[in-house]
């Protein structure tokens, strides 16, 4: 495990991008000199986050430094401030690579978005992408579907993550993120956090194939996708979902019978997000229970 050795930081007002893009190579260059670091970014993370979000988007992002070392940048969008213009902070850490006189440098660069500047964050970030690496888009939050900022965004990514257990309207916003499918491609956390039941309930098969009815404890998104999966494995769009709400997903019942809880514990919410940063390709199976899940009306 990786340790941190230097933090430094950079803030500004009223920036433009090449104060921003200047500040990183001081800090990087300031970090390089302490020490034979070598900077070994694998991506561009971008994230969108909206104020409510704040809080846990930096807590998702503590202790993946040291596993996927990249370029981060948070956008705070606040589109209802009275003037325009970006303000932001650069954070460059070295960090120490254990049994060696090297370490690797990542870099964090946080923009709030103030007034119309929050309209155009693509040509915002665009300059600060690493180049001929992919680039990752956490959104925070139900994506606004019909908004330029999600379509300008998109446009620059080449996997978008979701987290719909966020979301208020599931199975309906599923429609919407399916018209995305084809532009990048996508993963949700909710998803990811069913692994474990998906491959429990797998187990179970043949035993499995004629259920009529899944209920599930758990969020109103990990139902939902829980029964498209199964919809979509077994080519049967009736099997009907109910849903016991809880935050977590804590049981499945088929057609009245408990399920046993499978091996392992819930993974913590930054193991989900580092995970997910290691998926390059789109997800059919995924992508085949999203669509499961919105193409058969509602169980009882």
């Amino acid at each position: 495990m990786a340790s941190t050795l230097t933090e430094l930081t950079w803030f500004g007002e009223d920036v433009c991008l090449a104060d921003v893009d200047t500040a990183l190579a001081r800090l990087r260059a300031q970090a390089a000199a302490e020490s034979a670091s070598m900077r070994t970014s694998v991506m561009t993370h971008l994230a969108w986050v909206p104020p409510a979000w704040v809080g846990p988007a930096r807590a998702a992002l503590e202790g993946m430094a040291e596993r996927h070392p990249s370029r981060t940048i948070l956008l705070y969008p606040e589109p209802d401030a009275q003037d325009n213009r970006i303000d932001a902070q650069a954070e460059v850490e070295r960090w120490e690579v254990p049994d060696t006189d090297r370490g690797l440098v990542t870099e964090v660069v946080e923009l709030t978005l103030r007034g119309s500047r929050a309209a155009a964050p693509a040509s915002i970030v665009e300059p600060l992408l690493i180049s001929d690496l992919p680039v990752f888009l956490r959104w925070r939050g139900e994506p606004p579907w019909d908004a330029p900022e999600l379509e300008q965004l998109v446009g620059v990514t080449d996997r978008l993550i979701v987290d719909s257990t966020e979301w208020d309207d599931v199975p309906g916003s599923y429609r919407r993120l399916a018209e995305l499918f084809q532009l990048c491609a996508a993963s949700d956390i909710a998803w990811a956090r069913t692994s474990r039941w998906r491959e429990h309930l797998a187990t179970l098969w043949p035993a499995i194939e004629d259920v009529r009815t899944m209920r599930v404890r758990g969020t109103a998104a990990q139902a939902w996708l829980l029964c498209g999966w199964l919809r979509s494995r077994l080519g049967r769009e009736e099997i009907a979902v109910e849903h016991d709400p809880a935050e977590r997903l804590e049981g499945v019942t088929l057609d009245g019978e408990a399920v046993p809880l499978p091996p392992g514990d819930p993974p913590a919410p930054s193991d989900v997000l580092s995970d997910e940063l290691e998926r390059f390709t789109p997800d059919p199976v995924y992508e085949a229970s999203v669509l499961a899940a919105t193409t058969s009306p509602p169980g009882p």
